[in-house]
């Protein structure tokens, strides 16, 4: 049987890829930048084909390279797991765990979900990681997350999902905004003035969803990179919004009595998920956590 690359090598072709630098690669990995290239050169040998394109100036991955690193994430994320898995067994609860929540979930979850979870998983050793829904899948796919929690509808690719609840957009307007004052359905509102996130959010993405293709031609240019910066633009009468309803009951609003918010026909409504790799050790946390969020975001 043919030699196999081992996941040592793997891990330095993966961990140079994202510094595209020798030195630095070699110092994450803890060894001597001659056993990683060693390493390296090794992985090219077994796979019979160049993956690292190394000049004086630069370090390119080649096409055969990114491939091998693309799948190298995966293999290395259940090797990870594999590691958890005993112990997971013998001691669930225990150990490292990484959540990983979107930005327009996080601020309102995080502080009754720590009490929740030092009451229910005390020698549990939480780490949070606030990151779009994009990126959170990504670095949950490749191990760098445990669990995330976001939105749907998302692409969760080959991911476990657990659907915790639909959430409702509300429509947020100033009070002098006749136009809002008056709308009970989607088809009623000047979509010229809807303001949204900047793209990566996936608010903007569910926000958009109710609204035709000939409305997103006329969606206002203007975007916010928070949800607070939001509710500051439709404070100055730059336009209206729609919000999450868990932002709005965690009162988000607070402190903002020119703002009036209303339910309206044909809103969109995004779905709260809990997500992890089906190669996960960490059945039990996600359960648990799924069971604790419940009360949190019964709105």
């Amino acid at each position: 049987m043919a030699a196999l690359p081992s996941l040592r090598q793997l891990s330095y072709l993966v961990t140079l890829s994202e510094t595209l630098h020798f030195t630095e690669a070699a110092r994450r990995s803890f060894v001597t930048q001659s056993t990683l290239s060693g390493g390296i050169m090794e992985l090219e040998r077994l796979l019979g084909g160049v993956l690292v394109e190394r000049d004086r100036q630069n370090v390119r991955l080649t096409p055969l390279g990114e491939e091998v690193v693309r799948r190298a994430r995966f293999l290395l994320a259940d090797a990870q797991d594999l590691m958890r898995l005993s112990r997971e067994m013998s001691e669930p609860f225990t150990g490292e765990l990484h959540l990983g929540v979107i930005p327009t979930i996080a601020p309102f979850v995080l502080t009754p979900l720590l009490q929740s979870i030092g009451q229910h998983m005390p020698k549990l050793q939480l780490f949070l990681h606030e990151a779009q829904s994009g990126q959170a899948v990504e670095r949950l796919e490749h191990g760098t997350l445990d669990i995330v929690l976001l939105a749907l509808p998302f692409d969760t690719h080959n991911l476990m999902v657990q659907e915790l609840r639909d959430e409702p957009l509300c429509l947020v307007y100033h009070e002098q905004d006749s136009n809002c004052s008056r709308a009970r359905n989607m088809a009623d509102l000047d979509l010229s003035r809807l303001l949204l996130l900047e793209e990566g959010h996936c608010l903007r993405e569910h926000t958009l969803s109710a609204c035709s293709i000939s409305d997103l031609k006329q969606t206002s240019s203007l975007s916010a990179s928070s949800l607070p910066t939001l509710i500051q633009m439709v404070q100055a009468r730059l336009g209206f919004t729609l919000l999450p309803a868990i932002a709005i009951n965690s009162g988000i609003l607070n402190g903002q009595p020119q703002l009036k918010v209303k339910s309206i026909d044909q809103a969109p409504q995004r779905t709260l998920a809990l997500l992890t790799r089906k190669s996960t050790p960490l059945h039990a946390e996600f359960a648990q956590l799924a069971k604790l969020l419940e009360p949190i975001i019964n709105f």
